[in-house]
């Protein structure tokens, strides 16, 4: 099962299952538009704005297919288009789920729906920024969760500070909403410590300035730098920090 798959090896098969998506659909850059993606794919996006949920697919029934039928995509309201292409982009991923187990050598048809479910999520993740070339402009652009937003559009900021934990630079990630500290993620342990007096102080600033701050610090704190960038909104302010740490 898929709990038995070494992390490196499971990674391995999304981002190269990712790759042969894009390919497939002629993808050659980013922005990565997870609709486009989904009709290189030949599958049929529509909307139902009375679901519940962002989105799901189906396969509808297809007279000239002898029944194989066509793979939609139906999604519900999203908020902001951000949110509308991860939901197209997880139900991408649920149509080629399955691609990722025949690569590990896991039966699909017995896999749990949670381990279907992972496996849509990191292939969304990996479809909208895929590792080849977030690893590349991340390096570019110094990290900068400003400047990749701007070159990878339909993904959130949250999603991509997600996905530099999937980078190889040690580091910590933390996210804040109206003041607390809403989730705080490390690439190399499953407990990161928390805040640092240095990373509040930071922090804070960023709060009450609404302008992005980068600080050197001495090794000896654990830190190298540290980074934040306000994402605010009317009525709202989260700030995204992540800290690189220093080299064991």
């Amino acid at each position: 099962m898929l709990s038995e798959i070494p992390d490196d090896e499971f990674a391995a098969a999304l981002d190269a299952c990712a790759a042969e998506v894009l390919w497939e659909a002629g993808v050659n850059g980013p922005p990565v538009d997870a609709l486009a993606v989904a009709e290189g794919l030949q599958l049929v996006v529509t909307r139902d704005y009375s679901m519940p949920n962002r989105g799901r697919f189906v396969r509808l029934a297809d007279r000239e297919e002898n029944g194989g039928g066509v793979g939609t995509i139906v999604v519900g309201i999203a908020e902001r288009p951000e949110r509308e292409q991860w939901a197209v982009a997880h139900e991408i991923g649920e149509s080629i789920a399955y691609r990722v187990f025949e690569r590990l050598g896991v039966a699909f048809d017995e896999a749990l729906p949670t381990s279907r479910e992972l496996v849509a999520n990191r292939l969304a993740s990996a479809l909208l920024l895929p590792r080849r070339w977030i690893a590349l402009d991340g390096r570019e652009h110094d990290w900068d969760l400003l400047e990749l937003k701007e070159r990878y559009s339909t993904a959130s900021h949250e999603l991509i500070a997600r996905r530099m934990l999937e980078m190889r630079p040690p580091i910590v990630i933390t996210v804040c909403d109206q003041g607390r500290v809403h989730w705080r993620r490390s690439n190399v342990s499953s407990r990161p410590p928390d805040l640092l007096r240095e990373e509040k102080s930071v922090w804070h600033e960023v709060h009450e300035t609404g302008l992005p701050m980068c600080e050197t610090l001495d090794a000896e704190t654990g830190l190298e730098r540290i980074q934040c960038w306000p994402v605010h909104e009317p009525g709202w302010k989260r700030e995204i920090i992540r800290s690189a740490i220093a080299e064991f």
